[in-house]
């Protein structure tokens, strides 16, 4: 078998596992998130979830399948690790991007609702008062 063939398949094999290792942790624990950001509707935290989980699927897994191709021929052993170094790590990057990408979106919507409980006064108020008459 040609050593290229060998490095695209240990690359495909690699970087689908950490795909699929790191799109689990993110919904495993993304799902609590989205509980309490929603309200505890578990319902729609669970819907949201499947949601960015198959988009980050989709994000990582077409950068993968559009990284795969390579200009150079791997002649020996050491070009094999040299190509999936490079390849590899050009993965982990893009997935800790869109790992990041993901908590800072999360944060943002958490973070509005949080704001939007705050403004709410903490005890109903004790009466009102008449509008002022216009002159």
């Amino acid at each position: 078998m040609d050593r290229t063939v060998i490095a695209y398949v240990i690359y495909l094999v690699v970087s689908i596992g950490l795909t699929v290792w790191v799109a689990r942790t993110l919904s495993r624990n993304g799902r609590v998130f989205l509980a309490d950001v929603l309200h505890g509707n578990e319902k729609l935290a669970d819907a949201v979830n499947h949601l960015l989980v198959v988009g980050f699927y989709l994000v990582n897994l077409g950068f993968v399948a559009l990284y795969l191709s390579d200009d150079d021929t791997v002649t020996d052993t050491r070009g094999v690790f040299e190509a999936l170094s490079t390849k590899l790590g050009v993965v982990l990057l893009v997935l800790g991007v869109m790992h990041l990408a993901n908590v800072y979106v999360l944060n943002k919507i958490r973070r509005r609702g949080v704001m939007e409980r705050e403004q709410n006064p903490p005890v109903p108020p004790q009466g009102w008062t008449a509008p002022a008459a216009q002159a």
